[in-house]
């Protein structure tokens, strides 16, 4: 696994690629054992698989000058009525789909049937054993891409360092 210990007090800019991937996986494990809540956004206290992913790449995206997305507010039950890909569109607005996900990058899974849209984030550490995400019933947590209702066959990787606008 990755460790960004002896990144204390860098600059993402003065970061390699690799350090800022080990950096920004760090900023993931601050948020082990923080609630779920829908929509929420606050460390210890609250927050959502989006919500979540953006907190982890957000002192780094400041630094590239490629701002964060700002998902408008949707219902919790958004994903069961329709087919737009509103959770994609969030992602591919700061990072690019790639074939083999890296540390750091973003796994989107389909819940439920592969005809829903992608509507559930995880942050990849080594795929498909190591991940952490924000679950519903167990707030930010380390998993794998098999503990259900995660299908490693509905996932698909997109990486901001692939991510060229």
């Amino acid at each position: 696994m990755l460790a960004a210990q002896y990144l204390v007090g860098a600059q993402p800019s003065q970061m390699t690629e690799l350090e800022q991937r080990a950096a920004v996986i760090s900023e993931a494990e601050t948020w082990l054992g923080t609630p779920f809540h829908f929509s929420a956004c606050v460390k210890g206290v609250g927050v959502a698989c989006g919500p979540f992913l953006i907190a982890c790449y957000a002192p780094y995206s400041k630094d590239s000058g490629r701002p964060l997305p700002n998902p408008p507010p949707f219902p919790k039950d958004w994903h069961c009525h329709t087919k737009e890909e509103r959770f994609r569109a969030v992602v591919e607005a700061f990072c690019a789909e790639v074939d083999t996900p890296q540390p750091g990058d973003v796994a989107l899974f389909r819940l439920g049937a592969p005809t829903r849209p992608f509507s559930h984030g995880a942050l990849v550490i080594e795929w498909p054993n190591h991940l952490i995400h924000s679950m519903w019933r167990s707030g930010v947590e380390r998993t794998t891409a098999y503990q259900l209702p995660l299908r490693p066959e509905l996932a698909k990787f997109f990486s901001p360092w692939a991510f060229n606008p």
